[in-house]
């Protein structure tokens, strides 16, 4: 029973094929980019305006050169300072003791990166080359905040794709993605593993966004992080220290700042009204989540049941695994055709069947359960409470809720709630939020 969800993928390079298979619940990055579309007069003039500052980002096991993973990034600043995203680095960021990091520029010169400071949130990192000190560097200009761009503007991406080559895509500005909890721009483009980090560029060659992730269920549809945000990391981080150890503190810190927003605004938004004939059901306005029904009726007059799926879009990448997120759902089940005592063991499996282990014990402790019956004014529930803790975040969990409707003998609803990286007083805040929205409809 577990909620059909899609999810941007960041466009990493892929790992060699001794490396893990991702999670079968995961998108996968494509194997091969689609064919090119010929490369205008002004991709041209912009791709060689910045080839200079373009460079690769290579993730390398420490003490042997051979790289784990790859993306894209490009130079900000003159002293050396680099933009890329957070997980193209997040290997070397979590695990500084196996990873070093390089850069490669397009003409073949390799030299060491240092990390000075991150923006998990935003998937964004600022990075220092040391390979010549007092060198001065060529930057990518950034585009003014007084010009925003307009829908259906060209714009350019550049990176690294699959390991193959410097390349520029062209595509088009398509204004910022509906319900992201972050704002990010969406591009009309085909972006390929390997250009994460990656600077789009207009016609004039400034940056407006960095290349982030692309939906792998469509075409030319790809997401960029809007310039202000790789800004904003540069004037806060260029004078920093470079990272000396895990960055897990760091990742833990703006997760707390996540969590705490993502809460509030969830809550704040409230509820839809007339979400099922019989009851009052928790389904969220589609301000920063989606929802999808449908409708199953039998074919066999078994069980019939209607589902609504709510999810966000948002999901903050965090190493090994992504987090920060919240999912809705709920099924409404009919047995008249059933009888009483068939549908009551048919209910009552379907409950039993929901799994609360999302990450393996290697990053979560085991979950912790409790099971309650709760009176909503004479509407009784079946509730459980489950929480699971993160090992290195240790200030964050993962709740889910699970509620089903007791008061009929042929029908009702079971309900659904998992928040993903919250803190335990929001854990209890967004439960109890949850299970007061259950009542009678009017």
């Amino acid at each position: 029973m577990a909620p059909s969800v899609w999810a941007a993928q960041p466009p990493d390079a892929p790992k060699p094929a001794a490396a893990s298979a991702p999670a079968a619940t995961e998108p996968t990055p494509a194997t091969a980019a689609a064919p090119a579309a010929p490369v205008s007069l002004s991709a041209r003039k912009v791709y060689e305006q910045a080839r200079s500052q373009l460079v690769q980002i290579r993730t390398v096991l420490k003490g042997r050169a051979s790289q784990t993973s790859v993306g894209s990034g490009f130079f900000v600043a003159k002293e050396g300072l680099i933009i890329t995203n957070f997980h193209v680095v997040s290997e070397a960021a979590l695990k500084p003791e196996r990873h070093d990091l390089v850069y490669v520029t397009a003409d073949g010169r390799e030299a060491p990166l240092q990390i000075l400071q991150l923006d998990v949130l935003h998937d964004l990192a600022l990075l220092k080359a040391v390979d010549a000190p007092g060198r001065s560097f060529d930057a990518l200009p950034f585009r003014s905040d007084a010009e925003p761009l307009a829908q259906g503007e060209r714009i350019y991406s550049l990176g690294n794709p699959l390991d193959v080559g410097f390349a520029v895509v062209q595509g088009t500005y398509n204004g910022l993605v509906r319900r992201s909890f972050y704002p990010q721009i969406f591009f009309g483009g085909a972006l390929s593993a390997g250009m994460s980090g990656g600077p789009a560029l207009d016609e004039e060659g400034h940056v407006v966004g960095i290349n982030v992730a692309r939906r792998v269920d469509g075409e030319q549809v790809s997401f960029l992080v809007p310039a202000a945000f790789a800004m904003a990391l540069l004037a806060s981080g260029k004078d920093a220290k470079p990272l000396s150890g895990p960055a897990y503190a760091i990742v833990d810190a703006q997760l707390q700042k996540h969590q705490a927003a993502l809460t509030e605004r969830f809550i704040q938004q409230g509820w839809k009204d007339a979400t099922q004939p019989h009851y009052r059901v928790p389904v969220p306005p589609d301000i920063f989540m989606r929802c999808w029904g449908t409708s199953e009726p039998s074919r066999t007059g078994g069980l019939d049941f209607e589902r609504s799926d709510c999810v966000m879009d948002t999901r903050v990448f965090v190493g090994d695994f992504t987090t920060g997120t919240i999912g809705l759902r709920h099924e409404s089940y009919d047995g008249s055709k059933l009888g009483p005592l068939r549908f009551a063991d048919r209910y009552a499996q379907s409950f039993r069947n929901e799994s609360f282990t999302r990450l393996s014990s290697q990053y979560q402790t085991k979950p912790r359960c409790d099971e309650d019956f709760v009176d909503r004014d004479g509407l009784v529930l079946r509730a459980v409470v489950c929480m699971r803790a993160y090992k290195k975040l240790p200030q964050l969990y993962d709740v889910s809720v699970l509620v089903a409707t007791l008061d009929q003998s042929e029908a009702g609803v079971q309900g659904r709630l998992d928040a993903q990286g919250v803190s335990f007083a929001n854990a209890q805040r967004l439960a109890r939020h949850y299970l007061d929205a259950y009542r009678w409809a009017k």
